[in-house]
């Protein structure tokens, strides 16, 4: 089975502000938490074509806490995609931004490669979380 997770989200900033929160590991620190205990993920992404990085957390009985990723394109501030490793799977992650005017912008996500239903509820919960989080970042 190869399942396709797509959401949209909505935040009151700009292009530019939304695309450092997305691309800025900083920031993505700031975010990007493990759902299980809510402590940020250290990491060292990097908004560059090749490069790999990884989301490192306090490992649970269910998981290691890693996450290993490469960057396969970018097109700032409109678009990045990237792979998503973690637990014996394999999913590529794109992002898309869209300036709606008005101070608006859309945040698509698109993530491919998801097993099983199991999984793709899984990052369906986390990433609607974890963008509520970022929404939080933005208002800083």
């Amino acid at each position: 089975m190869n399942l396709t997770l797509s959401l949209d989200f909505q935040y009151t900033t700009s292009i530019e502000k939304l695309w450092s929160a997305l691309t800025d590991s900083n920031k993505l620190s700031k975010w990007v938490a493990n759902i299980h205990t809510g402590q940020a993920m250290e990491n060292d992404f990097k908004p560059v074509v090749g490069h790999r990085f990884q989301f490192r957390t306090q490992p649970t009985e269910w998981w290691d806490g890693i996450i290993d990723g490469e960057v396969l394109f970018v097109d700032a501030p409109n678009q990045v995609s990237y792979t998503w490793v973690s637990g014996g799977e394999k999913h590529t992650v794109n992002w898309k931004l869209q300036d709606l005017g008005d101070g608006k912008v859309n945040l698509h996500l698109e993530q491919t490669g998801l097993s099983n239903a199991q999984a793709l509820n899984g990052a369906k919960y986390g990433w609607s979380k974890w963008c509520g989080q970022l929404e939080t970042v933005l208002e800083q």
